[in-house]
């Protein structure tokens, strides 16, 4: 900074109006498992800047692969909130802590202990889930989601909701609801089919099969991916995947498909050798977070929303009538697949027993507590 832009900055300097919503020692006592943190941003020559920051949201419940907790949904709030009152703020940098997950959604523990069966309940919290998903697509910032592991679910929901996603390459992403007694009606079936198109928005909410990074990019849910996996002190792409082939023999796209066979085996392998780690992921969100600093700051605030506008939209229209339908759902298939997932164990699987349910339904069986319990993992032959 010139010394004639300093003097101006002290000459004109006044004292500035608090817009935060609460003060930070409230938002810390609420945000459990949520840490807001400023980091210095780097300018281009790789140095921090003075006094201007980007703004580090993390989920931290890693045990639980970064599900968010109610205590957790509250603390998002209030960090996008803080983030956007932030003068000196230049990005935000979304992300989870550790190297296993972003997040998978929802306290599945929660859902199942308290939620489940609580349609009422459920209802305000989804009142709650709402409101991070608004505060996340009207932040004043650009969001970057950085990409430390898993996406699935309402994690993969909060994460569209951000501008941009950079991801490490082992990561998977995809959707989960109708495999666990949900809709992903928390924001992806408004994001999915505006940002990869209506069949594959079909095959990732109707079919619940996750996938890597690298299909990720290629559908362009992600805006980049670096590896993560180092084996001998050197970086090697993601073994798991075909990042090497484009077309298979039928001529079909293949780049980011899961290998199968020896090929398989043999990645399974290597990975068992290698080692994490995420520094490539921390350069490239730090390199996108030092362009956006290049740039006028109302004129990015209004770039961002106005580029926000188609998702914005298609959320806005539909997240009140998802809220109802997803607290009345908590007496039936919610409260079904929720218990499974947290009552199932390795061996039993976290699935209900679906051909039993669509038999029984079929039959005109009424829900009861009778049919849950005989759909529960642990119910199986």
């Amino acid at each position: 900074m010139s010394a004639e832009a300093a003097h101006v900055i002290a000459a004109q300097t006044s004292e500035a109006k608090d817009h935060n919503l609460v003060t930070e020692a409230v938002r810390e006592t609420v945000s459990k498992g949520v840490h807001y943190e400023k980091r210095p941003v780097k300018g281009a020559d790789g140095k921090p800047v003075a006094g201007l920051f980007n703004a580090w949201i993390t989920l931290d419940n890693p045990t639980q692969f970064n599900s968010y907790t109610t205590d957790m949904v509250k603390g998002t709030i209030l960090a996008f909130r803080a983030v956007s009152a932030a003068r000196d703020v230049v990005a935000v940098v979304f992300t989870g802590s550790g190297d296993k997950a972003f997040c998978t959604g929802g306290n599945t523990k929660e859902y199942a202990e308290y939620y489940a069966g609580n349609p009422q309940e459920y209802r305000g919290y989804m009142r709650l889930f709402n409101d991070m998903v608004s505060a996340i697509i009207g932040c004043d910032k650009p969001v970057v989601c950085r990409v430390n592991g898993m996406r699935i679910g309402g994690g993969q929901e909060i994460g569209m909701a951000c501008d941009f996603s950079i991801a490490q390459d082992l990561a998977r992403f995809g959707q989960a609801g109708p495999k666990h007694g949900s809709a992903p009606i928390g924001g992806a079936t408004d994001f999915l089919p505006y940002m990869i198109g209506c069949e594959q928005a079909m095959v990732s909410g109707l079919l619940c099969e996750p996938f890597s990074a690298h299909k990720a990019y290629r559908l362009g849910i992600i805006s980049d991916v670096v590896p993560a996996l180092k084996v001998d002190g050197k970086f090697v792409a993601n073994p798991m995947v075909c990042t090497d082939r484009f077309l298979d023999e039928f001529g079909r796209i293949i780049h980011g498909e899961p290998k199968t066979g020896a090929a398989a085996a043999e990645a399974q392998a290597l990975l068992k050798r290698g080692t994490i780690d995420l520094s490539l992921l921390d350069e490239k969100v730090e390199a996108l977070c030092t362009k956006l600093l290049y740039t006028f700051p109302e004129c990015t605030t209004k770039t961002v929303e106005e580029l926000r506008k188609p998702k914005l939209n298609a959320w806005n229209a539909n997240k009140e009538n998802a809220r109802d339908w997803l607290a009345l759902n908590m007496m039936t298939e919610g409260r079904t697949g929720f218990r499974a997932f947290n009552e199932g164990t390795r061996e039993t699987g976290r699935e209900i027993d679906f051909v039993a349910l669509r038999r029984a339904l079929a039959a005109n069986t009424r829900w009861s507590d009778e049919l849950t319990e005989s759909l529960m993992p642990r119910a199986r032959s």
